[in-house]
């Protein structure tokens, strides 16, 4: 297909930018059309509008937020709700704090839903906070884990784009900003950051005017930078593809703890894939699978974080951004399995 004559705008899913796309590469795209039918399919029976919070079903904005603020009051010895700024819509920004008191200790920052149509994402941050929980004093190692580290878990980073997903437009990306020199809305935080950054407003993937430009990195990044000392991981969570990815995505040089990065990824993959088989990939996101810039990933990276992860989820295509509800308990169990290989290597290898 000559992608520059059809005469519909496409919205590219992977590659996420008609100039990453290369020969022989299979691509996935959006054409604009009555998504309705599509979208139901995702929904296990009816959409959980009314419905109770629930682990295994998309929860829309308003229970998840809801939910930050039950979880840390039914474990208050082992979760905390700490608000890290607000969104463009001045949405309060909740960040979980998870572990159990006591000295100085190592962390892990986690988010999810940095693009608002990565539903999956969002469940699984939902999930790791509940299996944690209600593990604790059960499970050796995940006690063992709360007692040693900390879990910085940011449940929605995208929370204004991942409501507008939920009622205008499930296809949504990016954040809800508005652009001074145009009519089209909207940055992808995850080109944000001030890692090799630039391009055109109305792109999916627009870097914004600047670095740190949106409320929603900016919150992030400062919270980062104040904790650098703990900090010793940063995982942020996407879909789809199932890839475990990690610096650069902004240049082919390898990184400096390249081998390592590549056992912990490996050894993470190997645990994930012992549940149901699922296949993952591994390596470094510019060679994998295109280069991008601005990245929360390399960021990390570059700011001294020298254990720093991308997780695609499921799955490889077939249902995309769609996965069904049925898919969410078996998605999160087998991710839960690589986050805890990454989090047992923080604590014996991290300095």
């Amino acid at each position: 297909i000559h992608f520059e004559f059809l005469p519909v705008q496409l919205d590219f899913w992977h590659p996420d930018s008609a100039r990453h796309i290369l020969t022989q590469m299979q691509v996935d795209f959006h054409v604009d059309a009555h998504q309705s039918r599509s979208i139901e399919k995702q929904f296990d029976g009816k959409r959980n509008f009314t419905g109770r919070h629930s682990y295994t079903k998309y929860n829309d904005w308003d229970k998840i937020a809801a939910w930050t603020a039950r979880i840390a009051k039914i474990y208050p010895k082992l979760v905390s709700r700490i608000q890290i700024g607000n969104t463009f819509e001045k949405q309060p920004m909740y960040l979980l704090k998870v572990g159990k008191e006591s000295v100085r200790k190592k962390a892990i920052f986690m988010d999810c839903g940095i693009h608002a149509r990565e539903w999956i994402s969002p469940a699984f941050c939902q999930w790791f906070v509940k299996q944690v929980t209600s593990t604790y004093g059960k499970d050796k190692i995940m006690t063992h884990l709360l007692d040693s580290l900390n879990f910085y878990v940011l449940p929605v980073f995208n929370i204004d784009g991942y409501v507008w997903s939920w009622t205008h437009d499930r296809m949504w990306r990016k954040n809800r900003s508005k652009n001074s020199t145009t009519n089209c809305i909207g940055t992808d935080l995850n080109r944000n950051f001030a890692a090799a950054w630039g391009n055109d407003p109305c792109d999916e993937t627009y870097y914004g005017p600047a670095p740190e430009s949106e409320d929603e990195t900016k919150a992030v990044a400062t919270f980062i930078r104040n904790h650098l000392s703990s900090i010793k991981a940063y995982l942020t969570f996407h879909a789809y593809s199932q890839m475990l990815l990690f610096p650069y995505g902004y240049t082919f040089h390898k990184a400096p703890n390249h081998n390592e990065l590549t056992k912990v990824a490996k050894a993470a993959v190997e645990a994930l894939s012992s549940l149901y088989g699922t296949k993952y990939e591994y390596g470094p996101s510019a060679t994998l699978i295109y280069p991008t810039s601005g990245s929360s990933v390399d960021w990390a990276y570059d700011q001294g974080i020298k254990y720093s992860f991308v997780f695609e989820l499921r799955d490889k295509g077939r249902y995309s951004f769609l996965l069904p509800e049925s898919k969410i308990k078996p998605t999160c169990k087998e991710t839960m399995l690589a986050v805890k290989s990454i989090a047992n290597y923080i604590l014996s290898y991290a300095s």
